[in-house]
């Protein structure tokens, strides 16, 4: 069918996506043929990954150009890559549009500058810029670090200037970010897994030993049964949802929706059940006291490869009547965990009783802790109909078998949330008991929300990591051999694989990649030019020091935090007292432009503003080689189709000129203490410009000396590139700045660029399409698919299995590849028990097992599991941000935020073709609720919270059920997060005007999914 142009913008504004109709064949007659022209004559196809959310969608991106030296080309067309074994082709809304937010007209062009007080920008060069810049960080690191404590310990630190690296970011730029940061000794280091899915990485590495998604988007189509549960993966990961869909098409696999709101995902699911926000752990647990009391469990699985069997020490208890575990301290808010441990034999090894006898094992100990989460009471807590909550129970009972798995899908529902650690914990201990970690068609599916923030966690761009899960010392550890003691766990079992082991050759190749030759034994390896820190600098915690006058400035590079975190007024009130505030970015953000006044969505007086601002125009994705890791921890390589327009710079050529400002100014003046600058490895053909290839090569790492096999057999000579990190070394001989993608640029070349889809299997393994970390392994604990003797529960599910004399199969074996099942070595090789955790030793800090709390602001007022306790108990709280929490009294609604299809965060804004799909601000309400307010489609709503409050159009919609709460009616309002003050759609506010600064006790993550709310009509629809 064709259309004109104008009939086709018609149905785009109506409110279909027009890259989707363009899905379906119905475009422009003059624009296909265009397109089709184009495609015939000289241009040039280039392999790129979509820049959105992490299913990582292969891109296809045309461009022209004839290559001459000072001929530009130009991007003209983006289509899906259909050899892509992921997405098949296909894109969502986003990213079928992606070409309007390249191309986009609000790109900034050159530098520019914001004086103090001043209300408009002014161009200025490059050269000022990054001198300016350098000079303000300089002057502040000089008056504000700490070369040493009160103690007399050197930490080298400095606290008072961050940085905030994005998730759209490539792995090599956040590792020169890496680089840059810590040789300063910055501490406030941070990405967006802190406001995302930062619990992921707590709770899972808690549980199985890594933070990551356990199997793989393909592998989803395994499954019998999916839960979708604490997020929305039709809706914000469409293209990857297909996979779902293939499971139910292929597999007679059962979809299941447990959700506030009845969504996009609930439109083609088989069951779907209603929920109230922030109570998902009562019904997770309700579902363990299901499986025990129906004894519903996989008995084999469960003592192979849970630590069910082992025994805790018997001054470890939870009180049920004041809901806290035993070593509280109620002054501190925190708890001694002494007694979350196993009692162990003379030679320091576990305890356990394999028949599940002891009273003090902990399956009988877990059996004891969820026995209160009876279906009533998960009614009672949650509003779910009991005979939804048990068809659910039901459901993931038939999973139990060795024939059949069931996959949890999850993303922001669950991880935003002052308890988001212990919500995927419990989800996690399910799967457990049912044995369906390792295997195909299970685990517990993160779906992270940006193209490359599985990657940027790997990179170690938190404030207390470094990268690959190492961690930054404390200042308590005040020498390397005390770090490394502490951070290298003994095993609790005779054979156990205990991998973090490893943590010296891991640790002492990260500083060779950091510090080169300077980096000896004789120094430490430099121990001491880390930065060592005394509290978690996470960005809450910095926002709250902007606010108290205790930080100077500000490096925001692709991240826009007057959006993305919590109380929109308190962070702008924190950048208002900067000194400095640095915006690089290919889009103008709301944070850049905090000080200008945007009107009631922004309402401030710059004259009263002194801070600073530079905005720099950066590279976006589609102009830049190098990596990115989607959730399902693939490395993908994607390549440049143009150069960044206008002035802009490659975020690396960014980074570099700043450092190499800034060392020279160490040079020229002296200054506090710079031996980590000068150390700091540089060797880069171009100093001012590292290509990716480059710091890729880095990350993998390379021998620094001959390496020689067993047998004296020289298997790489110096200088060449590792094949694998059981090839790194704690003496100084091998480098690798990331040493889980240790292997992924060997001697054989760029493994990440592969492209073959190819899969022998049949089950969506497709090992040769680009790399997955660790090892190319693409399910992980999948030693756990074979029972104690190496073979397969289920032999038409192979993924590994035990030849006799070394593990094969269809993955690459998460195990030692010649470790025999006869060593009684457990299958979770990162956890030195060797077993999956339904009880969790020392790795959390609000309990060994999950139990219920409500949000901060809860619509019932109380907790009906124990009301001396009503939220988390360790949870971290400012005093200033519990003054601004508000009650059920004045705000009588849970407000809930959440993202749509055809927008992406604050980005896709700037997009024409997302901007007429979707151009206007709404919220959801039930119709009971507009009934009662007299609140009809279209009108226009205030909702406030405590802290704030946003305006925007009504969507009235039977989505959103009344439940029923411990007696009391709770409705639901539900608040898209996408609109802002800049932009090509129309001007909004943003939602974190409502929502309260505090977060994940774990994580730190804001609790931005369950707070309340009052809503009433402004004026009504014309």
């Amino acid at each position: 069918m064709l259309f004109n142009r104008r009939q086709f913008f018609k149905i785009c504004a109506g409110g279909i996506a027009g890259t989707t109709v363009a899905t379906l064949g119905l475009v422009p007659n003059v624009a296909l043929a265009q397109t089709r022209q184009f495609k015939l004559l000289k241009s040039k196809e280039t392999r790129n990954n979509c820049t959105y959310c992490s299913v990582g969608c292969g891109m296809l991106l045309y461009s022209r150009g004839d290559g001459a030296k000072n001929a530009e080309s130009s991007i003209f067309h983006v289509e899906g890559d259909p050899d892509h074994p992921v997405s098949r082709g296909s894109l969502c809304p986003k990213g079928a549009g992606v070409l309007d937010y390249i191309k986009s007209e609000q790109r900034v062009k050159y530098p520019e500058y914001r004086a103090p007080g001043s209300d408009k920008w002014q161009r200025i060069s490059w050269d000022e810029a990054i001198d300016r810049i350098a000079r303000l960080m300089k002057e502040d690191r000089d008056k504000n670090f700490i070369q040493k404590n009160e103690q007399g310990t050197t930490v080298n630190r400095w606290t008072t200037t961050g940085w905030l690296v994005t998730s759209a970011a490539s792995n090599e730029t956040g590792w020169l970010a890496f680089k840059v940061a810590r040789s300063l000794g910055m501490l406030s280091l941070e990405t967006q897994a802190r406001v995302c899915h930062g619990p992921s990485v707590s709770s899972l590495a808690a549980t199985y030993g890594r933070g990551a998604m356990t199997n793989n988007w393909n592998d989803i189509k395994n499954a019998n049964v999916v839960i979708v549960m604490g997020g929305n993966a039709a809706e914000a990961h469409p293209v990857g949802f297909k996979w779902a869909i293939e499971a139910k098409i292929t597999n007679g696999a059962e979809l299941i929706a447990i959700d506030p709101r009845f969504h996009r995902t609930a439109s083609v699911a088989d069951h779907y059940v209603p929920i109230r926000a922030g109570s998902d752990i009562a019904f997770l647990l309700g579902i363990i006291n299901y499986l025990i009391t129906h004894n519903e469990v996989n008995y084999d699985y469960l003592v192979t490869h849970s630590n069910a069997s082992l025994i805790i020490r018997d001054d470890f208890n939870f009180d049920a009547n004041s809901g806290l575990f035993s070593g509280y301290n109620a002054t501190t808010k925190q708890y001694d965990q002494t007694s979350w441990a196993y009692q162990k034999d003379e030679n320091g090894f576990a305890l356990r009783d394999k028949t599940l006898n002891h009273p003090r094992c902990v399956w009988n100990l877990l059996k004891q802790h969820v026995s209160r989460y009876t279906p009533e009471m998960v009614n009672k807590v949650t509003g779910s109909p009991i005979e939804g909550f048990l068809h659910v129970c039901r459901s993931l009972a038939s999973t139990k078998t060795n024939d059949r798995a069931a996959t949890f899908l999850y993303a922001l529902g669950w991880t935003q949330h002052s308890y988001g650690t212990q919500i995927i914990r419990t989800a996690a201990m399910i799967q457990l008991i049912l044995g369906n970690i390792g295997v195909m068609g299970g685990g517990i599916n993160a779906l992270r929300g940006h193209s490359n923030i599985q990657g940027l966690t790997d990179v170690g761009l938190l404030s207390n990591r470094l990268p690959a899960y190492l961690e930054l010392p404390k200042d308590s550890q005040v020498s390397l051999q005390q770090y490394l003691d502490e951070k290298t766990p003994k095993p609790l079992g005779p054979n156990e694989v205990n991998f973090w082991g490893n943590y010296p050759k891991f640790f002492v190749s990260f500083m060779k990649a950091m510090y080169g030759d300077k980096s000896t034994i004789d120094n430490n390896w430099g121990f001491d030019w880390l930065p060592k820190w005394d509290k978690t600098y996470d960005v809450l915690r910095f926002s709250k020091m902007m606010r108290d006058g205790q930080a100077n400035g500000f490096i925001c590079q692709g991240f826009n935090p007057l959006a993305a975190l919590p109380d929109k007024n308190s962070i702008r009130e924190g950048l208002s007292k900067l000194k400095f505030l640095v915006n690089i970015d290919p889009m103008p953000t709301e944070t850049a432009e905090f000080w200008k006044n945007h009107g009631e969505s922004n309402d401030v007086d710059p004259s009263k503003i002194q801070t600073e601002v530079f905005r720099l125009p950066a590279n976006c994705f589609a102009e830049e080689n190098g990596t990115i890791v989607n959730s399902s921890r693939l490395l993908q390589w994607h390549w440049a189709a143009a150069r960044p327009p206008y002035e802009a710079l490659y975020d690396p050529e960014i980074i570099a000129r700043i450092y190499l400002r800034i060392k020279e100014l160490y040079e020229e003046e002296g200054g506090a203490y710079h031996e980590p600058i000068n150390n700091l490895t540089w060797n880069y053909q171009d100093p001012e410009g590292p290509s990716a290839e480059e710091l890729a090569k880095e990350c993998n790492g390379r021998a620094l000396t001959d390496m020689a096999d067993a047998n004296g057999n020289i298997i790489l000579k110096k200088g060449q590139l590792l094949s694998g990190f059981s090839q790194l070394k704690a003496d100084g001989t091998t480098s690798s700045g990331i040493w889980i993608f240790c292997g992924s640029w060997t001697e054989q070349g760029n493994l990440m660029a592969r492209r073959d889809p190819s899969d022998p299997s049949g089950k969506g393994v497709h090992a040769g399409w680009a790399w997955a970390w660790p090892m190319n392994r693409r399910v992980l604990y999948n030693r756990a698919s074979a029972d104690k003797n190496g073979q397969p529960w289920d032999p038409k599910r192979v993924l590994v299995k035990w030849n006799g004399s070394s593990w094969d199969g269809n993955d690459v074996a998460d195990f030692t590849a010649t470790l025999s099942p006869s060593s009684g070595a457990g299958a979770f090789i990162m956890n030195n028990d060797g077993l999956g955790g339904l009880f969790c030793l020392n790795r959390l800090v609000d309990g060994p097992f999950p139990e219920h709390y409500e949000p901060f602001e809860t619509p019932i007022t109380n907790n009906p599991l124990h009301p001396n306790q009503i939220n988390n108990p360790v949870a971290r709280a400012f005093k200033e941000d519990l003054a601004r929490l508000g009650d059920a009294s004045q705000f009588p609604y849970v407000g809930t935020t959440y993202s749509i299809t055809e927008h992406f965060h604050f980005w896709t804004q700037h997009a024409r073709l997302a901007a007429i799909s979707q151009p206007e601000q709404f919220i959801e309400l039930s119709e009971n609720l507009a009934n009662k307010k007299g609140i009809k489609l279209g009108d226009t709503v205030k909702v406030t919270s405590y802290r704030g409050y946003i305006k925007a159009k009504a969507v009235v919609t039977k989505r959103l059920p009344t439940l029923t709460v411990d007696g009391k009616e709770v409705e639901t309002i539900g608040i898209p997060i996408v609109w802002g003050f800049t932009g090509q759609t129309k001007k909004g506010f943003l939602v974190n005007e409502l929502t309260p600064h505090l977060g994940d006790a774990n994580s730190q993550t804001p609790e931005y999914k369950s707070f309340l709310v009052n809503i009433e009509k402004v004026t009504t629809a014309a």
